[in-house]
């Protein structure tokens, strides 16, 4: 089993979710984050007085899947989160050892 993090820009949740469906994603945890990367933030004018934002908003999606489903996912992942400008965001994938559903104790990939 994978474990997919992906960090993407806000407007993009509704199109990678979607993309995801399609591809035969089940489940997802979705998580309002700030965070930078190389953009290192931008500056904003309110009221006539200059400010930096150094965090910007982002979507993290954590999903866990089985080996079969991950190239799948990221792919649909990517295509619908790209923008082509800076700041599109961030794909990991780690190892999952286990994972245990504790209504009915499945484990393994049955759990997911």
């Amino acid at each position: 089993m994978k474990k997919i993090e992906a960090i993407i820009k806000p407007f993009k949740l509704e199109e990678v979710k979607d993309a995801l469906s399609e591809v035969g994603v089940e489940g997802m945890t979705v998580t309002e984050v700030k965070g930078f990367g190389r953009q290192k933030g931008h500056t904003e004018i309110y009221r006539g007085s200059e400010y930096t934002v150094d965090f910007l908003p982002k979507i993290k999606l954590e999903i866990v899947l089985g080996d079969s489903q991950v190239e799948a996912a990221v792919s649909a992942i990517t295509k619908a989160a790209k923008t082509g400008k800076i700041g599109d965001g961030k794909i990991f994938v780690s190892n999952v050892e286990q994972a245990i559903r504790i209504r009915t104790d499945e484990k393994g990939e049955q759990a997911v």
